[in-house]
């Protein structure tokens, strides 16, 4: 009899990366998953602690839980990632019902433990050691993941996949709680990430996107011998199947001339670079610790648009943090409007307990002045989008075909002979046109006709050839167009 498992996942790409791999351990041990939390003999949560909504969300969940796990005591609920990893007792004091919590360093424990509670083992608890609880070697082994088993169903393409080369964080932002709950910064050796990209490749991967807490910082040394990222890209640009390569994502002050260089050099690196900023004021950059000034990042990204012209940049604004004024404020707007960022991912500061950020500063602006300065920086960047997105149109793009387009599959048309398909160029913008699910994992020459301020809308082209004729490019609006 087959045993039934509802996972939700909050938070980044790390996060998806791990839950494809607990359930890839699970369904070893003949779990299936459900999308009916109330069917399930498993219920786990992975859990991110970056900002307080995202552990909101899991509290409320759980809140619903109570009853279902009051009338069926035997269903297993398990807090799993990086809440699970700050919280700890705090989880089973809010809720008590739940019967384990793992943090991201245990997670290949998860189904050793939910034997464990199936049997009746109640408030187990696998967790990583303390930044201070140990010796540094003792500490990072204890954060150590495990990253050869994976489970293709839970990717949302099958054609793209993360791949971890670096967990941990050694930059200690004041704001964010990521080396607590992460641990210390460690590279995964090269052999282990280019034996998974292989496996990848043959599951049927077209493209690998490379991820870490600050991912260009990856570093891994052995017998004298130190690897950088772009040796690493250099190393899976030669897998057969892979067609692109991205990263994310990026720390300023570690954007090297190397890598910027083998971005350019190798034809299957997409150049794009997602590089936060988090502030366009000096004084709000060293409450962050972000150790950089905005002349720092300038010169950063004028060396970019040197080395890889045709680049997309992307970046990350904190607005409301402690202390910041009008002024600081708009010196954000005004940076923004220099720099022309493809997009901007803009959040309200959100206090983390155990960070230094909370130890040493007050969380000062109220919530309705984050929310104004969230909205008005979102204007300015959509209006940029915009703009940037004009010049696309006309121009043939190479669009990595990922599936039916978020519309299509909402209004439940992604499974007739035409649907609406999505995917992404090179330097990872969102293209949908009209096509066919047989073109999903195939790279489409899509020629754009129209553009809002974060999609970019085509045709493909097709190529007609007679056997005496030239080389006939049409464009259509809709149909069956493969590669």
């Amino acid at each position: 009899m087959s045993k039934r498992l509802y996972i939700e996942t909050v938070g980044c790409q790390m996060n998806m990366l791990d839950s494809e791999m607990v359930v890839a351990s699970l369904r070893k041990k003949g779990y299936e998953l459900t999308n009916d939390v109330l069917a399930a003999d498993v219920v786990l949560f992975n859990t991110c602690s970056v900002r307080q909504h995202a552990e909101d969300k899991i509290y409320s969940a759980l809140g619903r839980l109570r009853r279902h796990k009051e009338e069926h005591p035997e269903t297993v609920v398990g807090v799993l990632g990086c809440m699970a990893q700050k919280d700890q007792a705090i989880i089973f004091e809010r809720a008590p019902y739940v019967d384990l919590i793992v943090g991201p360093g245990q997670l290949q424990q998860t189904p050793e433990l939910i034997e464990q509670a199936r049997a009746g083992v109640q408030r187990q608890s696998a967790l990583s050691l303390g930044r201070r609880e140990a010796p540094l070697e003792q500490i990072k082994r204890s954060h150590e993941t495990f990253d050869p088993l994976r489970d293709p169903t839970m990717r949302s393409s099958p054609y793209q996949a993360y791949v971890r080369i670096q967990i941990g964080c050694d930059k200690f932002c004041t704001y964010c709680i990521v080396p607590s709950v992460r641990g210390p910064e460690q590279g995964r050796p090269p052999a282990d990430i280019l034996a998974e990209t292989r496996v990848l490749a043959e599951q049927g991967c077209v493209e690998i996107i490379l991820v870490g807490q600050t991912v260009n910082s990856y570093r891994y040394v052995e017998g004298g011998k130190s690897t950088r990222l772009s040796e690493l890209l250099h190393m899976l640009h030669d897998v057969e199947g892979i067609e692109r390569l991205k990263f994310v994502t990026n720390y300023p002050n570690d954007m090297t001339d190397d890598l910027l260089h083998a971005v350019q050099d190798l034809p299957k690196c997409s150049p794009y670079f997602h590089v936060p900023l988090q502030s366009g004021s000096d004084r709000i950059l060293q409450r962050m610790k972000r150790g950089y000034t905005v002349d720092d990042y300038r010169n950063m990204l004028r060396r970019i648009r040197e080395i890889v012209p045709d680049a997309a940049v992307a970046s990350d604004f904190i607005v409301g943090f402690c202390g910041e004024t009008e002024e600081d404020f708009q010196q954000s707007v005004a940076l923004v409007e220099e720099c022309r960022f493809k997009n901007s991912f803009i959040f309200k500061y959100s206090e983390r307990t155990g960070t230094k950020g909370a130890e040493l500063f007050a969380d000062d602006v109220p919530y309705d002045v984050k929310q104004r300065r969230n909205n008005e920086l979102l204007a300015v960047q959509n209006k940029i989008c915009i703009e940037e997105h004009q010049a696309f149109l006309g121009r043939t793009v190479e669009v990595l075909v990922e599936g039916p387009s978020k519309t299509a599959v909402k209004q439940a048309k992604a499974d007739g002979p035409l649907s609406q398909m999505a995917g992404r160029t090179h330097c990872d913008r969102i293209v949908v046109f009209d096509g066919n699910l047989r073109q999903a994992g195939h790279i489409l020459p899509v020629t754009i006709y129209d553009a809002s301020s974060h999609t970019l809308f085509g045709s493909v082209v097709t190529e007609h050839r007679g056997p005496e004729q030239p080389l006939i490019e049409l464009s259509i609006g809709s149909g069956g167009a493969q590669k």
